[in-house]
This record gives structure tokens, sequence and C-alpha cells, in this order.
């Protein structure tokens, strides 16, 4: 069957890594792909926001099945242009897809179906929100933009100056356009944080292996906020009893509440949560997996993955059995441009790819490379990682970073402490 993956970066990089190895694949598509996406499918020159060039190429070419990586086509109504046509889909609707789109959406679905989160206000004009700020007591809070921001429109405020600055950049300084003309302000959590998504097509759901990822730029968790800087599966201080927790309390309310409020969901459903001594507590849902926590979760998947996304969009996942792991951890560190997540170059030629550790339990995963003739460069903030499978996670993590330090390209920058907490 032919099988075209949306998106661009390491996330559709290791989908496409996992879908390649099935055997229903016979032609495999993606676009507009990356510079190591090229290696496993062919690369469309289509964008991931290109709705109707990616539903005539579909039509075109004769896909069988659409897989959608980012959250963007997701949000902006894909699923429901292609299903329109009559062509197999992966992923949810427009309509559920707000549970990602808009965080003041997805803040109040949590309210309605008692779901653990922050307290939390919505604000759609900056001089109410600057009132707000004005009552409360000095101290840390967190400043979200409603809408899509690529992973950068959430501020966790020290202190109410550095608050206001966020609102201001948000609200009167167009920081994250449309995305930000809604802000959501919350409380801060406290407790460790963890990702857990989950195959679903509204009537069954298979939860994947826990996984953590970091998000601040700099070791130990300091700096501004990034896409992701790294991550690992699975989490040893996750047990069976917070899993069910966490299913019982976060994903069976969230799913059967997009239900009745019809608006069902077929997809992955990705819970971010913070751990606490009161149990799981939501700090974001996003309606696609995460990245960077798709490259460790596909390394240690040894089941066929395309199955599994099939029956989802077909409504019978029931029918399925549950996947199989790799008991052994997988730990993935992000390179990322100089000057990430601000300003940075691109173009920027990458050297050592080929000195990498050719192996079955290393790979590198691209996000934001491209190919320019027999070179790739840089095309992107977060460019690339490395991810590796080990007996432990140290041994997980000591391999990944070998590796990692045989590739170069100038201002390379990645954390070095991703899997020790």
């Amino acid at each position: 069957m032919k099988v075209l993956v949306v998106g661009a970066g390491g996330r559709e990089h290791a989908l496409c890594w996992k879908i390649a190895q099935s055997p229903l694949v016979t032609q495999l598509y993606c676009a507009p792909g990356n510079g190591g996406i090229a290696e496993h499918a062919e690369c469309v020159d289509i964008a991931a926001n290109d709705l109707e060039g990616l539903r005539n190429f579909a039509v075109e070419t004769g896909i069988d099945f659409t897989v959608v990586g980012p959250e963007d086509p997701l949000v902006n109504g894909i699923v429901d242009m292609f299903t329109e046509r009559g062509l197999k889909i992966f992923g949810p609707r427009k309509a559920a897809a707000e549970i990602e789109g808009s965080k003041a959406f997805s803040r109040e679905l949590g309210r309605r179906h008692k779901i653990p989160g922050p307290g939390f206000w919505v604000f759609d004009q900056a001089a109410m929100a600057l009132a707000f700020l004005e009552n409360r007591p000095e101290g840390p809070i967190v400043v979200k933009a409603s809408g899509l921001a690529a992973g950068k429109g959430v501020v966790v405020a020290k202190d109410l100056d550095e608050a206001r600055a966020a609102v201001r950049a948000s609200m009167e300084q167009n920081a994250f356009g449309e995305a930000g003309e809604t802000i959501v302000i919350e409380e801060v959590l406290e407790g460790v944080e963890l990702s857990v998504m989950t195959l679903t097509d509204g009537a069954t759901m298979t939860v994947f292996e826990p996984a953590r990822d970091h998000k601040a730029v700099s070791d130990g968790g300091e700096g501004p906020n990034t896409g992701g800087m790294g991550a690992y599966s699975p989490v040893a201080d996750v047990v069976d009893r917070t899993l069910q927790q966490v299913e019982n309390q976060v994903l069976i309310p969230a799913i059967h509440g997009l239900n009745r409020e019809d608006r069902h969901f077929r997809g992955f459903l990705y819970a971010g949560l913070m751990m606490g001594a009161a149990g799981p507590r939501v700090m974001e849902f996003n309606c696609r997996l995460g990245d960077p926590e798709t490259q460790p979760l596909m390394m240690r998947l040894q089941s066929d993955l395309l199955p599994l996304l099939m029956h989802t969009a077909d409504g019978t996942l029931d029918q399925m059995t549950a996947p199989v792991w790799d008991s052994r951890p997988a730990v993935c560190v992000m390179a990322c441009s100089g000057g990430y997540p601000g300003d940075y170059r691109k173009g920027l030629p990458i050297h050592g790819l080929d000195q990498v550790e050719a192996s079955p339990d290393v790979q590198v995963f691209h996000s934001g490379t491209e190919r320019r003739g027999d070179d790739v460069v840089t095309a992107g903030g977060r460019v690339l990682s490395v991810c590796a499978l080990g007996d432990n996670v140290e041994e997980a993590r000591e391999r990944a970073y070998t590796e990692l330090k045989k590739i170069e390209f100038q201002g390379m920058h990645y954390r070095s402490d991703i899997g020790e907490h």
C-alpha cells in the first residue's frame, strides 16, 4: 500500500523510519520531509499546512493511507478535508483537535469534566490580564498563548514583572500572532513532568509507554522553554498504579468528555502531566505525538505501527492486540542551532553523520535539516537528535552522547543532562 506521512520534523522522521519497516508498505512518501527522512521515504515538496495540495497529491498518487504528524494541519481540518474525499487518514478531526489548538478550550474542557489541572484564568484583553496580575500575590505564575505557538508560547514567570512582560509580549507586541490574542494564566504546578500518549478511536484506547522530555534550553531546567531538548523512555519512577491513575483521572475523562461534546477523538491524545503528591495534573493536552518523545518510543516499539494507526482511523482499535515494547530504555538528545530558541542561522553544513555507529540500537533522527547536493545542512532551530537503546538508562545516555559528539555544525549546542532526572 502507498502511505503518506505529513510533516518535516524529528517526530515525522521517527514515524517514517518505523512505518518503512512495515511489510504492508510498498511506497512511502513524506511531505515535505527533511534531509534524514529522504533515506526512508520519497520527499514531496508540499508544505504540511498546504491542505489542498496534500489532498490533491493523495488523490493523484493513489495514496491508500495518510498519517499526520504535526498539530497545525490537524487543527486546521486536514482530516475533515481528506475524509470528505473518501481518503483514509490518521488523526483527529478539527473539532477534536481543538484540545490542542486552543488552550482556553482545553482548560474549560478539563473544568467541565473534572480533569485535574491548575487553577486558571482566560483573558482576551491585555488590560484585564494586567489588572488581574495587580491583585495577585508575588511569586511564580504561568502565562500561555492560547493558540499554537510552536512550543514557545509558554512563559513560567518567576515574578509578576516577568508575567506582565509575557502578557504584553503576547497581547500587545504580537509575539505569537493570532495565537497570542487570547491568553491563559495558570497556577504553577509542582512535581515531576511526565508525557503519556494514547492511541484512541474514541471507544478503545491503547496507552503507550510513558516518556519524559526536557523542555528548557539549558542544563538543570534553566533558560527559556523550547520545543524539547531531549527525552527518554521508560520512566523509572512511574509504576503501574501511577499509570492507572493517569488513565482513570485524565485520559478516560478527556476522551469521554470530547465524545459527549460531539468532538469524537481518533488519533494520538497526548497528556503532558505534572506528577505530585496529589497525583497527576494536566499541564497540556496535544492532539498528536510529542516531539522528541516519539523518537525513543519508536526505538522501543517492537510491533508494526501501521496496523495500529489504520485500526484507530477505522474505529476498530478493539481488534488489535496491545503493542510489544523493548524492555530496554531509550534516550534521545537533541542538537540545536546556535541562538535557539531565539534567532539562528540556517544552511550550515553538518559534519560527521557518516561517523555515527551503524546499529539498530542507534539512530539519528533529523528535525531541521535539508539536503543540498551531497551535503546535509541545518534548516531549523532543533536540527537533529541521536537516540540510543541501552541495557539501562546510563548505558543508553552514554551511547547517545558518544555518538552525538561525532556530529558537528557551527553553533551546535545541546543539553548534557538528558535522562538524568
